[in-house]
Formats: C-alpha cells, structure tokens, sequence
C-alpha cells in the first residue's frame, strides 16, 4: 500500500489564488470548493487507499518563540485565513484524517506521519503531496517521496539530490545558509545556491565546515568570504537550521489502520456543500462509509 499525506496548508493557498472567486451567504468559499475539488481528485486515484491531511490551523508556531523574525499569519488575507476551517471541515467530511496543528506546524506533521508509516511493513512508500522544499528533507531513497499533484512531478532522493546539489539530510543546513523568504530565514550574506550545494556536497553539516576557507578541500568561488561570513554568523545559521529542521515527534494518535480511507460523511460532506454552494461536488464522490 501506499500513504499519501496531503499539504492541507498548501492546497488552501494554491486554491485561493487559483481557483475562482466565489461567495456564500455573504463569504468567501472560493478556496474551500478548490481544495474540495482537489482531494475529491486525489481519493479518485487507484492507489489512494491510506490518506492524511495536515493543516496550519494557526500560522504560529513554537518556532516563533525561538525567532521574532520567524514567519506569522502577517499580512495574509483575512478571506483566505477564514476559510482554515472551513477546510478543515471538508477534510475530515470527505473521510481523510485531519491534523490541526497549534503548536507544530502542518510540515511537522506530514515529516513524523512519514517517518512513522515508511517503517510499516505493508507500507510500499509514503507520498507527501506538496512541492514545498522543507519537506524534501523527509525524503528517503525512493520510500519516502514528494509529489507536486499539479506538475506531476515526484521527487525520490536522487530528485533532491538533482535538484539541490545536496542529499534531504542536509537539507535543513542548505536552508540555514540560502536562506528561506517564506519562513522568514534571512540565511547568511554571500552564501547562494551554488556555493552551499557545493559546500555541503562535501561537508553534508554546518559543523564539519571548517572555520578557515584555507582548510576547505572543495574549491568555491568567493571561498574567504563566505568562510568569514559564516565565521560572523555561525550561531544564527545554528539557529536557523534549527527552525528549517522538520520535527518527528509531534503526537499524532493515528494507527496505520486508521490512515485507510473508507468513504465521504454523507451527513456533514452534504451540510458542508449546501453551506459553500456547491453541491455539484456529491457526484464526484467515489464512496460512502
């Protein structure tokens, strides 16, 4: 079998920008019929048979006591920010276990429900469903892999490896020292892509890296000033790959037998189209429990 583990946050965005606009009883639903729309495609898929969602249910998150800089629900748009529950709703009325995360993120859910299910026995891969390069880190060999549903694009480890230069496991590090303008990660002055994809092809962590430009055995462009900025700043970058490194421990009480998805809530999948108006949707359900 497979696990599919779904980017909740992620759909709600991308269906928010693209899918129409549209208003019921005097708000807006638009996002919520889009990522309906999305996970009734993704449970029509043969091989979906065990499923989980996870979404940001507020933006915070302890990272945000580790780092003001850190991202927040700033400058969102209120009508995407209210549709969350709505989404949530939808999810858990069409039948697919659904993660609120409070004090982790949705990215730390999705990274310990992967780790948790690929050690299953029956388990033949885990897919995590979104193109969001954080969760590249979880990717291992072709067990754990990411899928972008909307190119179609599966990445197993020689993808991140393609990809980034770097192997998932150092990951967190590459982001530290790029930086990450989504979560708010400045990362450290001078270092881009290619010089950290190199640097860490042969150090994989920022602690192997040594001090001195004049110790390094990989030959980068603009070497003594980035060995010196790192020197300056080494601390932060500690600090920010503490906050790129997804946790695996976020209490999820799921079983793998309850990952199986056995049909839409007809009461409250019903309730909920009547209230988004867009009942259309009920006939694209593939089965009821």
């Amino acid at each position: 079998m497979k696990i599919h583990l779904v980017d909740g946050t992620y759909e709600l965005f991308r269906a928010y920008y693209g899918a129409p606009s549209a208003v019921a009883d005097g708000h807006e639903v638009g996002a919520t019929r889009g990522i309906l729309a999305s996970l009734l495609s993704l449970l029509r898929e043969p091989e979906v048979t065990h499923v989980g969602c996870a979404f940001d249910h507020v933006i915070e998150s302890f990272r945000n006591g580790l780092y003001d800089g850190y991202k927040t629900g700033e400058g969102i748009d209120p009508e995407l920010l209210s549709q969350f529950p709505l989404a949530e709703r939808a999810c858990e009325a069409l039948g697919i276990v659904c993660w609120r995360m409070v004090e982790f993120e949705a990215d730390d859910a999705l990274a310990t429900a992967a780790v948790r299910f690929a050690d299953a026995q029956a388990v033949e891969q885990v897919v995590v469903c979104s193109p969001d390069k954080d969760l590249t880190q979880c990717v291992r060999g072709r067990k754990i892999v990411c899928l972008d549903r909307m190119r179609r694009r599966l990445t197993d480890e020689s993808g991140v490896v393609e990809r980034f230069g770097v192997p998932p496991a150092s990951i967190p590090d590459y982001l530290a020292l790029v930086g990450d303008s989504a979560d708010g990660l400045p990362g450290v002055p001078r270092w881009g892509a290619k010089s950290t994809a190199a640097v860490l092809a042969r150090y994989e962590h920022l602690e192997a890296i040594p001090g001195s430009e004049a110790d390094w055995d990989v030959k980068v462009r603009g070497a003594a000033a980035l060995a010196q900025n790192l020197a300056l700043q080494r601390t932060e970058a500690l600090l920010y790959r503490r906050l790129a490194t997804l946790r695996t421990d976020v209490p999820l009480d799921e079983s793998l037998d309850d990952m199986k998805w056995r049909g839409a809530d007809r009461a409250g999948l019903e309730a909920l189209c009547g209230e988004i108006g867009e009942r259309r949707l009920l006939d694209r359900v593939p089965a009821w429990r």
